[in-house]
């Protein structure tokens, strides 16, 4: 069964993330705000992968001079729903 996870991301353009997963595998990642099809393009990258694989991937990629990104924002939710807390 599916489990649907909302993220508010801190730091970024986008305002939410809504993940939902399958066991341990990204079923899909949708976006609210943001850079529209770069975050629709990392939403279909991430579909089918491991939430582990994924947070490992994208953490601590920053966006310009901020201190975090998008996808590191989506590396933080799925270590909390990794860690049950999301």
């Amino acid at each position: 069964m599916s489990e649907r996870h909302t993220y508010m991301p801190r730091g970024t353009c986008s305002q939410v993330i809504l993940i939902e997963t399958e066991g341990d595998v990204i079923e899909s990642v949708e976006f609210i705000g943001g850079c529209d099809g770069n975050l629709k393009g990392i939403g279909k990258l991430v579909a089918g992968q491991r939430v582990a694989e994924v947070a490992d991937m994208l953490e601590g990629i920053t966006c310009g001079y901020k201190s975090t990104s998008c996808p590191d924002q989506l590396s933080r939710a799925l270590r909390e729903i990794e860690a049950g807390n999301a």
